[in-house]
Parts: C-alpha cells; sequence; structure tokens
C-alpha cells in the first residue's frame, strides 16, 4: 500500500493508495487484453472492425481499467464496485469469445487457450471480491 500526502484547504491528510499493478487478477486482465490484440483480433474478419472486435477489444480493456481506478478509491466499498464492473466485464469478453467461435473465426485451440485466460481471471476477481466483502472472523483467544 502506497501513501501519499494530499493538502487540501491547508491541511494535510495521509490517504493510503492500492498499488494496482501487485493485484495479480490486474496482471492476468492486462495480459489478457494484449493477447486478444496480438493474437485473436488479428484472425477476426474485418467486417467485424467496428462490431463485435471493438467490442471485444473495449470490453477486455474494460476489466484491468476498473481494478486500477477501483484501486485509486478511497474505501473497500468503492473498490469491490469497480471490481464489479471488472468482473461483468470479462463476462462480456466471455460472451464474445463464444460467439467469435460460433461464427466460426476462432479455431477450438485459440478458443480453449481464450477461455482458460478468462475463466482464471473470472475465478480471482470472484476471490478478490469475497475477500474484500466478507468481514474478517476473528479466532477468539484460549
Amino acid at each position: 500500500m502506497v501513501i501519499h500526502f494530499v493538502v487540501f484547504n491547508y491541511k494535510i491528510f495521509l490517504c493510503d493508495m492500492r498499488n494496482y499493478n501487485k493485484y495479480e487478477v490486474w496482471i492476468k486482465s492486462h495480459d489478457l487484453v494484449q493477447f486478444i490484440y496480438t493474437t485473436i483480433v488479428p484472425v477476426l474478419p474485418m467486417s467485424e472492425q467496428y462490431g463485435l472486435t471493438r467490442q471485444l477489444k473495449r470490453a477486455a480493456y474494460s476489466v484491468p481499467c476498473n481494478t486500477v481506478e477501483g484501486s485509486g478509491r478511497n474505501s473497500e466499498k468503492d473498490f469491490v464496485h469497480f471490481l464489479d464492473i471488472s468482473f461483468g466485464s470479462i463476462l462480456e469478453v466471455e460472451y464474445c469469445s463464444l460467439l467469435i467461435k460460433d461464427l466460426s473465426y476462432l479455431d477450438s485451440k485459440l478458443y480453449t487457450t481464450l477461455t482458460e485466460k478468462i475463466n482464471h481471471i473470472k475465478a480471482m476477481l470472484i476471490g478478490l471480491i469475497k475477500s474484500i466483502r466478507e468481514p474478517k472472523v476473528e479466532s477468539p483467544e484460549l
């Protein structure tokens, strides 16, 4: 956690900021965006450039972008809100990927690789969201 000093009306406040690039879910989602741009997009037809391709790219980069934005928020509630948005975006990537496969734009091997990456990110987001939302239970001292 990085600590920043914020000056507001000549008073100094300490603000805790999360370092987004230390979250594995951000690293993996950033890698997914690069994979989509370098491996998936080139195999899609030009006729989909302004439709499905654009939607897939936007949904993909929305996952790490919302993680970054949420990490800059001051409360856990706000952070989780942006992680929820990231989760919705990864579901959108999942559907776009299914559609791309069903339209025969993607071979089964590439689709399998893509869905493995997507499922890993979904699991990490669910775990992170749960870990923040669920109250920490302290064991009673004996």
